[in-house]
C-alpha cells in the first residue's frame, strides 16, 4: 500500500483534464492505496455545497476513501465559508500540504 497526495490547483470548470485527478484518486483508493486530495487555488471552487456536476460527487461515490482537505486561505480569498463546504471536506492549510509532502513514504502529484 502506498501513500499519495494528489494537489489540485485549477477550475474543474475550467480546464476539463482536472477530472482526471479526481478520477485518479477514487482508483488509487478502490486499489488500497492511501489517498490525500488536497484542493488548493481554484481547485476549492468544487468545494461548495449546491455545484452543478461536481466532480467531488463522483468522488465520495467511486472512492470514499479519499481525504478530500481545501486549503484555508484558497477558501478565503475565493469567498467559500467553511459552513458550506461539501460533506467530507476538511480545511487545512499549505503548512499541513508542506508537512504531507516532506513524508518519505508519499508520492505526490500536482496539477
Amino acid at each position: 500500500m502506498a501513500n499519495y497526495l494528489l494537489i489540485e490547483s485549477r477550475d474543474p470548470f475550467e480546464y476539463g483534464d482536472t477530472r482526471y485527478m479526481y478520477n485518479l484518486a477514487a482508483d488509487l483508493a478502490l486499489k488500497g492505496n492511501r489517498v490525500t486530495l488536497f484542493l488548493i487555488q481554484n481547485g476549492v471552487l468544487t468545494t461548495r455545497t449546491g455545484v452543478k456536476d461536481n466532480p467531488l460527487d463522483g468522488l465520495s461515490e467511486k472512492g470514499p476513501a479519499v481525504t478530500v482537505l481545501a486549503d484555508e486561505f484558497s477558501l478565503r480569498e475565493r469567498g467559500i465559508s467553511q459552513g458550506s463546504l461539501v460533506e467530507g471536506v476538511e480545511v487545512s492549510n499549505v503548512d499541513s500540504l508542506v508537512d504531507m509532502l516532506a513524508q518519505a513514504d508519499t508520492k505526490a502529484v500536482w496539477h
